[in-house]
């Protein structure tokens, strides 16, 4: 079994449902008392969500390259980041190691393209729904139309993220903004909706909505196993 680096803590509610969801991949994958290896960085998200609101990604990238050569260092095969926006510095990162990076665009476009979906919805932090770091990955990789939510709704599910769910609180109010902002992206042609922040599937399950989501932390978390077992 090989060794999955976790760059993790942004936030670090996210992370343990990363861990959680690994340890139960292999664990159903291989039986028995089996556990997935696991190296692990955790950052101080404070100092990176500083960071990143005052638009210092030069700042952040040498935070987080310095913490995946220590992931690496630990003995990492392959590494994860364990946010969908942090992806921004993700060819910074890639440069300072020397192990391969599991990009969670890649292992959700998969998905879709698995699926058939062409037209997709998405949801995450307003870096990741108005950049192109992430959309554009989507598009000219494969071949993937991306639809995100208007502005207000924009800001509606960027502050949710880090004014509640990143502090482990899940709102009910909240978690009907969420419902029908979704429901608009379908509404507009989305045949999925991506949750592109590794925070929103505490909030929304599929049981939530008839409308097909795809939660970024489990799709990241499952190719892991994947790689790590194969």
């Amino acid at each position: 079994m090989k060794t999955i680096g976790l760059l993790g803590g942004m936030s670090w509610e996210s992370s343990v449902g990363y861990y959680r969801k690994i340890n139960e991949g292999v664990k159903e994958a291989l039986g028995g008392l089996h556990s997935a290896k696991i190296a692990m960085y955790s950052v101080d998200f404070d100092s990176i969500e500083k960071l990143q609101h005052t638009g210092d990604w030069d700042g952040t990238a040498k935070i987080l390259s310095q913490a995946a050569i220590n992931v690496q260092c630990a003995g990492a095969d392959f590494l994860l980041i364990c946010t969908n926006t942090m992806h921004k510095v993700a060819p910074q990162i890639e440069e300072a190691i020397n192990i391969p990076l599991l990009h969670i665009a890649d292992a959700t476009a998969e998905v879709l393209v698995k699926k058939g979906i062409k037209t997709v919805g998405l949801l995450g932090t307003a870096f990741t729904m108005e950049q192109d770091f992430y959309k554009g990955r989507l598009k000219d990789n494969y071949g993937l139309t991306v639809l995100v939510p208007d502005e207000t709704d924009r800001k509606i599910i960027h502050h949710v993220i880090y004014k509640e769910l990143c502090l482990g609180n899940t709102i009910s109010s909240s978690k009907d903004e969420y419902l029908r902002i979704i429901n608009s992206l379908a509404n507009r042609g989305a045949e999925a909706v991506i949750l592109g922040c590794t925070e929103i599937g505490m909030l929304i399950e599929q049981s939530d909505t008839n409308v097909t989501l795809l939660d970024t932390t489990a799709i990241h978390a499952q190719k892991a196993v994947e790689w790590a077992i194969e």
